[in-house]
């Protein structure tokens, strides 16, 4: 009996090598699955099925998990503002996760034997797919050929010419990964420290001729109204948002940062509807959550999204943040309004019932009602006592070392 390999399948040069390498070369009966974060259209879906077929493929799944990936990972870094190294959303990274997941458990429901990916040795990616498959399925084998036989783009096309298949795979001057959470963006200029993408090298350009206003409502930290229209489908919310937002080119930037396994790396990224979400979300706090709110928030959001980009999903600590930040979310509701700018959005303001300007004690530089003149002067002269004393021991040491 042949042994079941599922091959986490993305129509690629690597991918399709691997059906013909491991149905012919090594004997297995192949099964290929693709997980959709919402990157695919389904004309694309399409396709790669059938290519994945043609291969030799004894079946092709398509695992739709973007409501998923929203619920258990968007919504988090949402409520967290998680931006690596304040600058990335953390698009790619956190689709591999429930990419892996979403293998994984498709592995397990048909019996597989093994599962198989095309990442390569110099990536984060290996040690995502792979981690979550020894947590979940420590006794399914886990297949890398592109890995293992260090491959060059070279061999595996003559490899399938060889065995028989033939397809355009030209090798494109940018690889463009694009998912629900933004589009990342590698090239020859993302390999240099002193380089940046040219402007044809997104996926989207700037096509507006003048300047928009958006208004994104929040209940409880997410988003349910784009201009005032309810929207419930998260998932619809966000990709109306990148509608709306994407004729201004907004949300580009190079992300340079440590990878899992140790070396810097660099990629563009484009994520227009991430970057004006999370800017929105981010002021709809500052007016609605306390200064110790906003701190503690900071902290463990930045650790949630170091966590998800470093593999650690499935670590238990990652469900004690959630509830932190969950918690955290009650009273971040209200509507923001941004204006929207060629390669730039502007945060005008918000409106929220839970607004803490909205006091009764004051208006900043204006006018105090929660204090007397008196009261401050007090204060200010027990604030001090602190650094009063410090300099005045400081002083006295001073004078005595002459």
């Amino acid at each position: 009996m042949k042994k079941k390999v599922v091959l986490a399948f993305s129509g690629g040069l690597d991918t399709s090598f691997a059906v013909k390498y491991l149905s012919e070369d090594c004997g297995y009966e192949v099964y290929t699955a693709i997980a959709n974060t919402g990157g695919f259209s389904p004309e694309e879906l399409k396709s790669i099925e059938e290519r994945a077929l043609a291969l030799g493929a004894v079946e092709h799944a398509t695992l739709d998990i973007t409501h998923e990936y929203y619920e258990k990972s968007i919504r988090y870094m949402i409520f967290g503002n998680v931006l690596r190294n304040g600058t990335y959303p953390i698009s790619v990274s956190s689709e591999r996760i429930f990419q892996a997941l979403a293998i994984i458990n498709y592995a397990k429901k048909i019996g597989a034997h093994c599962v198989a990916h095309g990442s390569t040795g110099a990536g984060n990616d290996q040690v995502r797919f792979d981690l979550t498959f020894q947590i979940l399925a420590p006794e399914i084998e886990i297949i890398t050929p592109t890995r293992d036989m260090n491959l060059t783009r070279e061999y595996e096309i003559e490899y399938l010419k060889n065995h028989g298949y033939t397809a355009d795979f030209k090798k494109l001057e940018y690889s463009i990964n694009k998912g629900l959470w933004g589009t990342s963006i590698g090239g020859k200029e993302t390999l240099k420290s002193n380089q940046t993408l040219p402007e044809e090298a997104y996926p989207t350009q700037m096509t507006a001729t003048e300047d928009g206003r958006l208004t994104l409502d929040f209940e409880q930290g997410e988003i349910v109204a784009v201009n005032g229209e309810r929207i419930d489908d998260k998932v619809k919310a966000i990709q109306t948002v990148e509608k709306l937002v994407e004729p201004y080119a907004l949300g580009r930037d190079m992300h340079i940062g440590d990878t899992i396994i140790g070396i810097k790396g660099r990629v563009g990224f484009e994520a227009g509807a991430p970057m004006v979400i999370i800017g929105a979300h981010k002021m709809l706090e500052k007016h609605t959550l306390t200064k110790w709110q906003q701190y503690w928030k900071d902290q463990l959001g930045t650790w949630y999204g170091m966590f998800l980009h470093e593999a650690q999903y499935l670590e238990p600590v990652m469900r004690d943040i959630e509830a932190f930040l969950v918690s955290s979310q009650r009273n971040v509701t209200g509507r923001v309004i941004i204006d929207l700018k060629p390669y730039r959005f502007v945060l005008v303001g918000v409106e929220s019932q839970f607004d803490l300007m909205k006091s009764a004690f004051g208006e900043y530089g204006e006018q105090s009602r929660g204090w007397s003149p008196d009261d401050v002067k007090g204060f200010t002269r027990i604030l001090g006592n602190q650094m009063k004393i410090y300099h005045n021991i400081q002083e006295a040491n001073n004078k005595s070392d002459l």
